[in-house]
């Protein structure tokens, strides 16, 4: 019986795994630092209030409950031995045939790690469950203070990066202080708050078309956001944003502006790029070992003279093509190419509106953001899941309130 042993339940791992386990002959061994799979494109609204933590997230375990072929261990891998095939985790080891690595990426604050403090990142659950109460607290803080210097603090947010995750954060934050707050309180008006998309380079979402990206700008301004483009954040400390000569004092900073390959990476061999992803081959195979696979965020692979994005997409179907190339070798069958088939890229900024960008259709607004929606549901994991977010947002659209309001271990 073969061992195939999968690093990360992540979107690559994850269809790496669903497929590999109809297979009975194989033994299939998954191994993630969290005990669920995270359906990360969300993770944003847990941020903002608009899903509650479980809406998102699938225990990796009642996945395959059904496998009996494969085994779920919550570890953290530290090293490995790749001439004797093992993958050597915090508390065990685990012997391989094959290996697929899909740990993903980690925030980058380019060599300014003391700017953490003051900038939390989005990655995971704990990072959308701080910075929930944190955005939510500046609120709290602004109702009960005298001070207007202090008050005007609290209401202003700051979201340094351009990218999707930036933009998100910046319209949900935009809709929760123009509709979900809006009467909430007694001695301020959130209505009157600030919400700043910080951007170092001359345009956001710089992958879309320039129409769409106008189109982007124009909602966010809808919803009171500030695009400020050509904008290098200097310095963050406790008062809040230096950009040039100029501050911007905010007590909810948020950071959007880069990631980097997972320091895992520093274990394997082979060559990385620049943000130290690993440069696999045409089979996504690693370097001198056939039997080792890096997919998703963490592989560099090129394709049309273009790297490939670290979107779920890629990662899925990188983790299918890798589980069918093991199920065809074992049967003695040759390896082929991997060629990614995109099926373009979406955006949203509230409620009915979006952008998206399906080969040469180009849409937004309402029919955007329901494209959007649809997606969305259908990749998600677990079909209570998919009923839950489905109500959760046909309330907030109708009523135009959010559920998760909750400030939890403050």
């Amino acid at each position: 019986m073969k061992k195939v042993v999968i690093i990360g339940a992540g979107f690559g791992g994850l269809n790496t795994a669903k497929v590999l386990s109809k297979n009975k002959k194989l033994k299939i061994t998954i191994i993630d630092k969290k005990n669920h799979h995270l359906f990360q494109p969300l993770l944003y609204q847990v941020a903002t209030a608009g899903l509650n933590e479980s809406d998102i997230a699938y225990p990796i375990r009642s996945i395959f409950r059904n496998y009996k072929n494969v085994n779920v261990y919550k570890e953290t891998v530290v090293d490995f031995d790749f001439n004797s095939k093992i993958v050597i985790t915090d508390s065990n080891k685990h012997s391989y045939d094959y290996l697929i690595i899909s740990c993903g990426t980690v925030e980058n604050y380019f060599g300014k790690n003391n700017w953490v403090k003051y900038a939390p990142t989005l990655k995971n659950l704990s990072h959308a469950q701080q910075l929930r109460n944190k955005i939510l607290n500046a609120f709290e803080l602004a109702e009960k203070t005298n001070d207007d210097n202090e008050r005007k603090k609290y209401l202003t947010f700051v979201i340094i990066g351009g990218g999707p995750t930036g933009v998100e954060l910046a319209g949900a934050i935009g809709e929760m202080t123009r509709f979900t707050l809006a009467k909430d309180f007694r001695n301020i008006d959130p209505r009157l708050s600030r919400i700043i998309l910080i951007e170092a380079t001359n345009k956001i979402l710089p992958t879309f078309d320039h129409k769409l990206i106008n189109k982007a700008v124009k909602d966010l301004e809808s919803l009171g956001v500030q695009v400020w483009t050509k904008s290098m954040v200097t310095e963050i400390d406790d008062n809040g944003v230096r950009i040039g000569n100029e501050i911007l004092e905010s007590a909810t900073i948020i950071w959007a502006a880069g990631i980097k390959a997972n320091p895992l990476t520093e274990k394997i061999p082979g060559k990385k790029d620049k943000m130290g992803r690993i440069i696999v081959n045409k089979d996504l195979s690693l370097e001198n070992y056939p039997n080792v696979f890096v997919i998703g965020d963490l592989a560099h692979f090129e394709q049309n003279g273009k790297v490939l994005p670290g979107i779920a997409p890629v990662a899925m179907q990188q983790g299918k093509f890798v589980a069918k190339l093991i199920l065809s070798e074992v049967k003695g069958k040759k390896r082929t190419t991997f060629k990614y088939f995109d099926k373009g890229q979406m955006a949203t900024i509230g409620r009915s509106k979006a952008i998206a960008e399906i080969k040469n259709l180009k849409l937004s607004g309402f029919i955007a953001w329901v494209t959007w929606i649809l997606v969305h549901i259908m990749y998600l994991t677990g079909f209570k899941n998919r009923i839950f977010v489905i109500l959760q947002w046909a309330w907030s659209y109708l009523t135009l309130k959010k559920g998760a309001r909750l400030i939890i271990d403050d």
